[in-house]
């Protein structure tokens, strides 16, 4: 099943109980509030397949894995209100992985910036290639990775995630792998492929309700997510809308 329209597509496939589900868009993969949302309705319709045990989460192309939130939807808020449901797309997202019944396998083969970077640790297992470098420029746009951040944290700690905000410069997927964002790296995307499809076999040849419970487990302790990554998308939302964070873009998007 395919979704495609102006703001990028979103497809589908399902064999032997892996579901492998791609998103893209022109600009980098990066995300308007509509591919959002979809990609958000398909986590949630996938949860409630008996059909899929697994699934793997991949994005277009082979440059960037995710550039995070669309610069052009972010220019063109003029609210509060648009704004925080702007970045609340972000959590929506981020709380339908964590919902999720299923296994996500996070197949990260390029960069990742902001909430690119969230999407992979929300992920329950990432793998990814050498070049796929990460980054939270947030506090030089004049806004922070609030949404994000316990997605983050999560995965690599409090420490290394204030690293990664305060110093917004490209993090190695080295780096990436010994924090704990991916649990292996590889040199090329078919040696990626490789380990994901041997991977996603093995996982869907166990239980489906073992898995359904141990993913459970990891979970544990995020209860409070369905009302803090709102609170976080409304802190994003109103510093976004400040003229340092107005500039800040204008000037990224005229590069």
């Amino acid at each position: 099943m395919t979704s495609q329209n102006s703001n990028g597509f979103l497809r589908t496939t399902i064999e032997n109980k892996i579901a492998t589900l791609e998103f893209g868009h022109p600009a980098s993969n990066s995300f308007p509030s509509d591919l959002l949302e979809r990609l958000k309705n398909e986590l949630n319709d996938l949860s409630n397949n008996s059909e899929v045990s697994v699934i793997v989460l991949k994005s277009s192309g082979s440059g960037a894995f995710c550039a995070g939130a669309s610069f052009d939807e972010l220019l063109a808020v003029s609210n509060q209100e648009e704004a925080t449901k702007f970045f609340s797309g972000f959590a929506n997202v981020l709380n339908a992985m964590r919902n999720c019944s299923k296994i996500i396998i996070g197949r990260i083969h390029g960069k990742a910036v902001g909430g690119g970077v969230g999407i992979s640790a929300a992920c329950d297992y990432a793998l990814a290639t050498t070049e796929s470098a990460i980054k939270l420029s947030e506090l030089a746009i004049g806004i922070g990775p609030f949404v994000i951040e316990p997605a983050v944290s999560r995965k690599i700690g409090t420490t290394a995630m204030a690293e990664m905000t305060l110093d917004t410069e490209w993090k190695s997927a080295t780096w990436a792998n010994q924090k704990g964002l991916y649990a292996k790296i590889f040199e090329t995307s078919a040696e990626l492929d490789t380990e994901i499809k041997a991977f996603s076999i093995k996982l869907g040849s166990y239980n489906p309700e073992a898995l359904a419970e141990m993913k459970k487990v990891f979970w544990e302790g995020t209860e409070n997510w369905s009302t803090l990554l709102y609170e976080r998308a409304e802190i994003s939302g109103k510093l976004v809308l400040s003229d340092f964070s107005k500039n800040a873009l204008n000037q990224l998007k005229n590069r």
